[in-house]
């Protein structure tokens, strides 16, 4: 493997210090408050140093995605193969809201997605973008499920995979605003499971 050059490190020191510190400042200030310039400033760089790993302050957002569905990807192979779609399903979310509450915390999961929710909503949001590897876990365990006959014919893929989707963003917004009153772990396989057992061939 190819050593780094001590300019490719510092390249990377830098567009890892300006996620941080954008991050940091949407936290402070709120995403619409926060400039490009304000996070070179901060990171002292120039704008054009920000513009060489980012196209705009949205661009920080995606690269954190980014990261957390690397995680997600990473936490399949510990899933047993032969449990059921549903079972797989649950233990993928508790999975995902451990990680969410013990490793990124409530104060850094409230800034990246209250502030994304400042972004216009659109097809291409990450939030909603069906691409993302997040969504197309649970789509392949959907699609297992159906073909295994655990979940009813009558829904597609596609229909039961919104469902559960919006069990888990559900869930995060709600722990975002009752905060220490609930526990996104303990929720998510309450809120999923009613979901599930509704889906499933009797």
């Amino acid at each position: 493997m190819t050593e780094l050059t001590s300019r490719q490190i510092k390249a990377l020191e830098t567009k890892q210090n300006l996620l941080e510190k954008g991050l940091e400042l949407f936290h402070e200030k709120g995403f619409d408050n926060v400039t490009v310039e304000s996070i070179a400033k901060a990171c002292n760089v120039s704008k054009g140093a920000f513009y060489v790993h980012y196209s705009s302050k949205y661009d920080i957002f995606l690269e954190k995605f980014k990261d957390i569905d690397e995680f997600y990807l990473s936490f399949i192979p510990s899933i047993p193969t032969d449990l059921s779609a549903s079972e797989k399903i649950l233990l993928f979310y508790k999975g995902q809201m451990t990680y969410l509450r013990d490793v990124l915390g409530k104060d850094f999961v409230h800034t990246i997605y209250t502030s994304a929710l400042a972004l216009t909503m659109n097809e291409d949001h990450y939030l909603t973008n069906q691409n993302r590897q997040l969504y197309q876990i649970i789509h392949s365990y959907v699609e297992e499920g159906i073909q295994r006959n655990e979940f009813k014919q009558e829904f597609s893929a596609d229909y039961i995979s919104m469902l559960i989707t919006r069990c888990m963003r559900g869930t995060i917004y709600d722990w975002i605003i009752f905060r220490e009153r609930l526990d996104p772990v303990v929720e998510i396989h309450h809120m999923t499971s009613t979901i599930l057992d509704g889906l499933k061939v009797k």
